[in-house]
């Protein structure tokens, strides 16, 4: 096992920001803790590096006990969110800069050195500074300092967050590439959704504090274990049980339908329930369109353009709509 982590807490003050969480992450696989921001998800990576100690709980890695190690002997790799390279320095000498620390000879430096530029695809940029590479380019070389040390672990927070759309989804085919390439045990940190789809094996998905639900991007998505994650992971309409498209559910509560599982129709159908449409959005090979149910619910239906004759579609229309999935949870009952 590449990481184990069981029954970790942390509390700062009366704050629990990690609540008896554990977890396995499996050696040579790419795993993204996933939550909104203050679910816990940062700490438990800080946890795993040893970057802050864990007040109950033990962690392991490559089926070592690390628990009481310092930093510097769990031998991970550490990327932050905002880069943390060495303004003074080159990319080669901010990229051999822990190898210099473990007291590696100069002509062995070199050679990693221009390993792990080819690796990253920044030849011909060693001898420029930080403050001469894009925001995407520094990002890299954040990565290739800290694969370097051919660490047993990599450890990335949020290392994407503060690029703009395009180089995020950029560097996020790079990252996935990388790690087929490498197969160095991955964790990444993230707070957006289609990140952890894109580049993870498995998603784990927090949420104050503790773990929802632990599975591959589709199981998270299809088959979410709780009203949090079809809420956080993917775009979802939230309707109360009397609303009556879904029939034949066999257990009472919210319902809960993917904007993509709603059909729009002219005419009634079979367990339709009529809709004023508000708005439609163009959202390039989709369209999404906002209704306004009879018994005033909202709700959001996005359709690829070829299913749907929007030219003939205005607001105000009078519409009716039907739902080919949904889903339904069972309330916790507290006894």
């Amino acid at each position: 096992m590449g990481i184990r982590v069981a029954g970790v807490c942390k509390e700062f003050g009366s704050f629990r920001a990690v609540d008896n969480v554990s977890l396995d992450v499996e050696t040579g696989s790419l795993v993204a803790l996933l939550g909104p921001s203050g679910s816990g998800k940062s700490t438990l990576l800080r946890l795993i590096a040893g970057l802050e100690e864990a007040d109950a709980g033990r962690v392991w890695i490559t089926g070592e006990e690390a628990t009481t190690r310092s930093v510097q002997e769990r031998q991970v790799g550490f990327v932050f969110q905002h880069f943390a390279l060495f303004k003074h320095r080159t990319v080669r000498q901010n990229v051999g800069f822990g190898l210099e620390l473990r007291g590696w000879k100069h002509e062995a430096i070199r050679r990693r050195v221009d390993e792990l530029l080819e690796l990253v695809q920044l030849q011909g940029f060693g001898n420029r500074y930080p403050s001469q590479l894009s925001g995407g380019q520094r990002q890299r070389v954040a990565l290739a300092r800290a694969l370097a040390v051919q660490p047993r672990v990599l450890l990335l927070d949020e290392p994407f967050s503060a690029l703009d759309a395009k180089v995020r989804k950029e560097l996020r085919a790079w990252l996935r590439n990388l790690h087929d390439e490498m197969h160095v045990t991955t964790v990444i940190v993230t707070h957006d959704q289609e990140e952890a789809m894109e580049v993870a094996d498995k998603i784990v998905v927090m949420n104050q504090g503790r773990v929802e639900q632990i599975g591959t991007p589709a199981e998270i998505y299809d088959q979410p274990a709780s009203p949090f994650v079809m809420s956080f992971v993917g775009a979802v309409n939230v309707l109360p049980s009397h609303v009556a498209l879904a029939p034949h559910r066999e257990q009472p509560g919210d319902l809960f339908i993917r904007p993509h599982d709603l059909e729009l129709h002219r005419q009634p159908q079979e367990g339709s329930v009529p809709a004023v449409l508000r708005r439609l959005t163009h959202l390039g090979r989709d369209i999404q369109a906002e209704l306004t149910l009879a018994s005033g619910e909202v709700v959001v239906a996005q359709l690829p353009r070829e299913r749907i004759d929007y030219r003939e579609l205005q607001a105000g229309d009078a519409l009716h709509i039907t739902s080919r999935d949904s889903r339904t949870f069972v309330p916790d009952f507290v006894i």
